[in-house]
């Protein structure tokens, strides 16, 4: 085959048209935004956990009935228009007593990871940083404290403290920040050494400002994931703590007390055990949908 002048014409495209290649670039977040939106279980996760925080606003207002408003000519009635999720033994409205205890349950999931966070980044972070007899002296004592059952660390409060919601944060926050601090450190001993930590070094920079300002930015990955995945476990352990008669007192409800109160009639009366169950449930799984696609999305490897 001959070549021709017809065969060696120039493509009828603009320079910046020729030299573009592949798709736009986007930045990290932009991609973490992007998986985290395909992955469907997430995003009905996150709708939920809307949903949920909205109703534990306002759900407690719909019915016209207080949460500790007694009624003992409607104890024990099933669903019905006016109680919508029918009534308890004392004829206290279930569903305004379920969005109630919404709010404790959520609170104590969303602060206790607050806590974990601020003390399990900081304390993880130091001792990674520092390492040598700090890092010792620190692992040691976390060491230590893991080897003490939850349920002891709550008797022992318990003993101290009436029982309630502030001993269920102090306990919860006592024992949650252990795991945290371990996983921040496991990423600050691989993040100090890199580049970008010894230029600032070489830079004068102080160890706190490298540690605030430089490693742990680079760890919020796995540190969001963590969290995400530690609240269910703190609303689960409340409502456990609950059901065992060391949640919050009476006329207050959590899930965990409703589900403890509706055990007992759940033969006669099994509505006053499903709604609280199943709130406990849903929550427990949406914020598991939640976190494991944050920790799909935040994965580099999932870029493309």
């Amino acid at each position: 085959m001959e070549l021709t002048r017809e065969l060696l014409q120039p493509l009828d495209k603009s320079g910046t048209e020729a030299e573009a290649v592949g798709k736009p670039r986007t930045t990290y977040w932009q991609d973490v935004r992007r998986n985290f939106r395909q992955n469907k279980l997430a995003m009905f996760g996150l709708v939920v956990i809307i949903v949920l925080l909205a109703m534990a606003i306002t759900g407690p207002y719909l019915s016209g009935h207080t949460y500790d408003e007694q009624n003992y000519q409607m104890a024990n009635k099933p669903p019905s228009s006016e109680y919508w999720f029918g009534t308890d033994a004392l004829g206290r409205d279930l569903f305004t007593r379920v969005w109630y205890g919404a709010r404790i349950s959520l609170a104590v999931g969303v602060l206790t990871a607050c806590m974990v966070f601020l003390i399990g980044v900081l304390y993880g972070g130091i001792s990674g940083y520092f390492g040598g007899k700090v890092d010792e002296v620190m692992m040691r004592v976390v060491e230590i404290l893991s080897s003490i059952p939850f349920l002891l660390w709550v008797i022992l409060l318990m003993v101290v403290m009436e029982p309630g919601l502030k001993t269920i944060f102090i306990a919860l926050g006592a024992v949650y920040w252990l795991n945290m601090a371990r996983l921040v450190r496991g990423q600050v001993l691989s993040l100090k050494e890199q580049e970008y930590v010894l230029a600032a070094r070489v830079l004068g920079a102080s160890p706190f400002r490298i540690l605030i300002r430089h490693i742990i930015p680079n760890t919020m990955g796995p540190i969001i994931v963590a969290m995400t995945l530690m609240i269910p476990e703190a609303i689960f352990t409340e409502a456990w703590l609950s059901f065992l008669g060391l949640g919050v007192s009476a006329p207050m409800a959590s899930w965990g007390s409703l589900a403890s109160d509706g055990v007992g009639a759940i033969s006669a009366y099994p509505w006053q055990l499903f709604f609280p169950a199943i709130f406990i449930c849903l929550t427990m799984l949406a914020f598991n949908f939640v976190g494991d696609g944050l920790r799909d999305a935040l994965d580099p490897r999932a870029r493309r």
